[in-house]
């Protein structure tokens, strides 16, 4: 465990950095939530959903910072091809899921993750500590995520019957 405390010392800042510019880019290029989005952004307990974005993209990107992409590659720290990714009230979404309700469901509980957490730092803090010490499948956030995402949308499929 010591050893990740160590390493974390060093990514955490450069992770931080990282994804506060590209929270940047997608609230300055990204588009607003639709009317749907806002109610299952409620559901899942964002807060603030007004000031959430998404951007479309055809990759999701990843850091290029040395350090940061090294990690990323070998840390087990995300799937090897997101369909999303989220950095505090921005996400991206990869072209070919473009508004799919599952993935923005599930990256909704991401931001509510950071409003609870308190922000960028203390979730990332806490997010890649999980996946670099049980991996990204087992991270309990991401279990989080996706109970929460299938719990909203299996009641709203229960609504329409």
């Amino acid at each position: 465990m010591e050893q990740i405390s160590s390493k974390l010392q060093v990514l955490l800042p450069l992770a931080v950095e990282w994804a506060a510019q590209q929270q940047e880019r997608i609230l300055r290029d990204g588009v607003p939530l639709s009317i749907r989005e806002l109610a299952d952004a409620l559901r899942v307990g964002v807060k603030d959903p007004e000031r959430i974005r998404l951007l479309q993209v055809e990759t999701i990107p990843s850091p290029a910072h040395p350090v940061l992409q090294a990690a990323y590659q070998v840390g087990k720290l995300v799937p090897t091809a997101p369909r999303g990714l989220t950095v505090y009230y921005g996400i991206f979404v990869r072209a070919d899921y473009w508004r799919d309700r599952r993935l923005i469901v599930h990256e909704l509980v991401h931001i509510a993750q950071y409003e609870r957490l308190g922000g960028i730092e203390p979730f990332l803090r806490q997010y890649l500590t999980e996946c670099a010490t049980v991996g990204y499948s087992k991270s309990p956030m991401e279990g989080e995520s996706i109970t929460t995402a299938a719990r909203v949308l299996e009641n709203q499929e229960l609504v329409r019957l």
